[in-house]
């Protein structure tokens, strides 16, 4: 199911496939180390060009009718039902995202993406308010004033995915942001390109106008930022790591950018004594077969009541040399490669760093000897930790769980709450009452009760350094919008 292509990928700026000013860069399978394809490589100048088009095509595409926005957003989703086929296999080639994952996680959500957003196009946003009587000021004489808030599009959107999801997080920030009347940039991850430039090329198929969309890919980091600072440029939605998020929030503050900024997560599973063993087992486990555990949501910290934390150990130490580590094309892979041999680095440096500050890796997925080329890291289990240690507190983005037992409730909440972090949170009890009363004193933007299963219409993101706003269902088309009060005398 890999794929290799000898295509010849472009930029669009303002309607036009351009070559990168400097040239192309080779993406990198990283399940096999081999070339995928090239993706153009964008100059500073090429970026500001996709940026200044989007500035010019937003007055017309804001006034275009809300209906013609949803029949070109549904029109993306039934051509990537079409497409899927040959852009699974290349997403997985990018990615190394299993059969499994990319299957049934990629391209098909993408696709309910579009076709959620093309649904709410054409519904009103607007909030009326009630008459409020005024009393007669030196400004104005007195009366019933009405009113009512309009939602505006922000304008232009810089979007900045991650690797992990390419097609899916670029849907879930374009298709809101297009449905409301923005214009888009988009910007993928420089590891994973081809398939959002493939979206970029059925979105240009379709008939969204000159300058609407725009793409520009880059390995280096230069070309991003300048869509952080532009003066073209209205918000910047980044989903990506705190410490880049940080650097964004900096860039924008010249030029008063909107941000959406969804960032690192260290995701705590609290198990209360009077938990299911098995469900928390089922859920932490996750962290290992779905994507290596690069997903920002991950139950990466099991933080354990004392009575429970022999029994969830070692049916964890059980579990995790049953998950099948291999060939991602393989449809009973569960554990493919992580995205690169910086990030396979990153990740076994904390599990030394744990294991140096005194934690026993009860399971070592370092380097496994049956997987000769690939950057693969096994389901790794870091257990005996204290919440002040390293692989505790940062952000790893790979299949490595780390167990802390507690005694209280309080300390267990302590421990949770004790990161920089605030994105995603569990916790597993079998009194669903104390389990919904412990949920609602976790410093976290989401919490999951004796599920690791996700609501798409909540609102999503994070506490903390885990980032500023929220999209998904219908926030995602609030928080492309600036709001406007209008008001008149009754």
């Amino acid at each position: 199911m890999a794929q290799t292509s000898d295509k010849t990928y472009r930029l669009l700026i303002g309607g036009q496939w351009v070559d990168g000013d400097h040239g192309s860069v080779p993406i990198i399978n990283p399940a096999t180390e081999e070339v995928v394809g090239h993706a153009p490589e964008a100059s500073v100048a090429q970026a500001e060009a996709a940026a200044r088009a989007a500035h010019d095509a937003f007055p017309k595409w804001w006034r275009t009718p809300p209906a013609e926005r949803a029949r070109l957003l549904q029109a993306v989703a039934d051509r990537l039902r079409e497409r899927q086929a040959d852009l699974v296999p290349l997403i997985i080639s990018e990615t190394g995202a299993t059969a499994q994952v990319g299957s049934r996680m990629q391209v098909p959500v993408a696709i309910e993406r579009f076709e959620r957003y093309a649904r709410s196009a054409a519904r009103s946003l607007d909030i009326p308010l009630p008459p409020s009587p005024m009393q007669a000021t030196p400004l104005a004489p007195g009366g019933l004033i009405g009113g009512v808030v309009q939602r505006q599009p922000v304008g232009v959107v810089a979007c900045i995915s991650p690797y992990n999801f390419p097609v899916v997080n670029m849907a879930g920030k374009i298709a809101p942001a297009l449905a409301v009347g923005c214009t888009v940039v988009m910007k993928p991850a420089p590891q994973d390109p081809l398939a959002v430039i493939e979206l970029a090329e059925i979105m240009h198929e379709v008939g969204f106008p000159p300058g609407v969309i725009n793409i520009v890919t880059s390995s280096k980091p230069e070309p991003a930022a300048t869509l952080t600072t532009s003066p073209h440029v209205d918000m910047v939605s980044f989903t990506g790591s705190t410490g880049v998020g940080v650097k964004i929030m900096e860039a924008g503050a010249a030029t008063m950018k909107r941000q959406l900024l969804e960032l690192g997560g260290k995701g705590a599973a609290l198990v209360l004594e009077d938990a299911d063993i098995a469900k928390a087992v089922g859920a932490i486990q996750s962290v290992w077969a779905f994507h290596s555990g690069q997903i920002c949501t991950a139950p990466t910290r099991a933080i354990v009541h004392r009575s429970r934390y022999d029994e969830l150990v070692a049916a964890l130490a059980n579990v995790a040399p049953h998950l099948k580590v291999g060939d991602p094309t393989q449809p009973d892979t569960l554990v493919g490669p992580v995205i690169s041999a910086i990030q396979r680095d990153r990740i076994e440096s904390y599990i030394a760093a744990g294991a140096k500050e005194g934690a026993e890796v009860v399971v070592d997925g370092r380097r496994p000897q049956h997987m000769e080329r690939g950057f693969y890291v096994a389901p790794t289990l870091i257990a005996n930790c204290r919440p002040d240690m390293t692989p505790v507190q940062q952000e790893i983005f790979g299949p490595v769980v780390v167990v802390v037992p507690f005694d209280d409730e309080d300390e267990g909440l302590a421990i949770a709450n004790g990161t920089e972090f605030g994105l995603y949170d569990y916790v597993f009890s079998q009194d669903s009452d104390r389990a919904y009363r412990v949920a609602r004193q976790l410093r976290s933007g989401n919490v999951g009760i004796n599920t690791a299963q996700r609501n798409h219409e909540a609102p999503f993101g994070g506490f903390k350094m885990s980032g500023v706003g929220r999209d998904g269902g219908d926030f995602g088309l609030h928080c492309y919008t600036e709001m406007q009060s209008l008001v008149w005398p009754g």
